[in-house]
């Protein structure tokens, strides 16, 4: 029986060929041929795989011209890079591996599960949310893309901890936000943020070997969509502040403002332990913190921040030079390492 290898990574059986009625095949044969077909319709999945990571982290517009920011040129330029990266995969039919105890151990006492499948959740709906109010239909097949990825992952990391026995708490109800392009915003800066951090963590997770490899290369395309979803929304703020009139960008950049000291305060409630989610209410959205706690207890702070400056170039590399690059959190962070050894 052949087998051939489907979109969403699952194998359909075929019928095999008609046999030779005039020859007499060992018993062995059809084992034999039914191995071969195996092989065969698994060297076309991991190529397929391979293929669609390759496309996930190297795009560039194939017109040449010079890139104004803000201009109708810059919006398709960076919706396509973000619909034409899409990785298709399915969290489905993800293969997690088996861990040994130790290593099991070690990944069920991360403190993070629950805000990271929670954080998924409601930056879904804040991004589905604001592409409702957007009239330009590529610009809103970008931002649905953007927010069906953001409920890809948290089902990716609810079929993790399903795998693993780690119990969650119980989920609030992810409710639209009031004003969307707050939660839009909210939303990118925050994973702007995030992202940064996650990028070396995930790097220092991987040489410590305190992530087995195989868990790491069953993750990374999550991670690595995170940094295509912080480059799509630098280059839309860009394109959206240049588009505005000018009577709009001064209310525009006081909101801009007013979502930095919300996820300022936020952070300094984390390292209080007290979090202040967008409605006002405490939450545990200490989701990096305590990460870096467990994961970079062998890295020295400047190193931390050198190895996060390091990942955070490596995946924004292979995409168009054109497209503008996040460089808020980079900046600080260059500016907290010139004080550190």
């Amino acid at each position: 029986m052949k087998r051939a290898f489907e979109a969403d990574g699952s194998v359909a059986d075929l019928p095999s060929a008609p046999a030779d009625t005039a020859s007499s095949p060992s018993p062995s044969a059809p084992a034999s041929a039914e191995a071969r077909a195996a092989a065969v319709a698994a060297t076309i999945a991991r190529t397929a795989v391979e293929q669609a990571d390759h496309a996930m982290r190297h795009w560039t517009d194939p017109l040449p011209d010079r890139l104004r920011i803000g201009s109708p040129e810059h919006l398709r330029m960076f919706c396509n890079m973000l619909l034409q990266t899409h990785n298709p995969y399915k969290p489905s039919v993800i293969d997690w591996p088996v861990l040994p105890p130790d290593a099991l151990r070690r990944v069920t006492s991360l403190p993070i599960w629950d805000i990271a499948v929670q954080t998924e959740g409601r930056a879904s709906i804040r991004v589905h949310s604001y592409a409702r109010t957007v009239r330009d239909p590529l610009l809103r097949s970008a931002l649905e893309m953007d927010a069906d990825e953001e409920a890809r992952h948290k089902v990716v990391l609810a079929k993790l901890v399903e795998a693993y026995g780690i119990t969650l708490a119980p989920e609030p109800e992810y409710l639209p936000p009031a004003d969307p392009e707050w939660g839009w915003l909210v939303t990118g800066y925050s994973e702007c943020i995030d992202s940064f951090a996650a990028f070396g963590l995930f790097a220092a997770a991987k040489d410590s070997g305190f992530f087995p490899a195989e868990l790491v290369e069953t993750f990374e395309p999550v991670i690595q969509e995170e940094g295509r979803h912080i480059l799509f929304f630098a280059n839309w703020v860009a394109w959206y502040r240049a588009s505005l009139p000018w009577w709009r960008k001064p209310a525009f950049a006081w909101k801009v403002w007013r979502v930095w000291f919300f996820l300022i305060r936020e952070r300094i409630g984390i390292a209080r332990g007290i979090d202040v989610d967008v409605d006002g209410a405490a939450q545990d959205a200490n989701f990096p913190m305590n990460a870096a706690d467990t994961l970079g207890q062998t890295l020295s702070p400047g190193a931390m921040i050198d190895l996060c400056l390091a990942e955070d170039a490596r995946r924004m590399a292979g995409y168009d030079a054109r497209l503008l690059r996040p460089t808020t959190v980079p900046r600080l962070a260059r500016l907290v390492r010139r004080f550190l050894k």
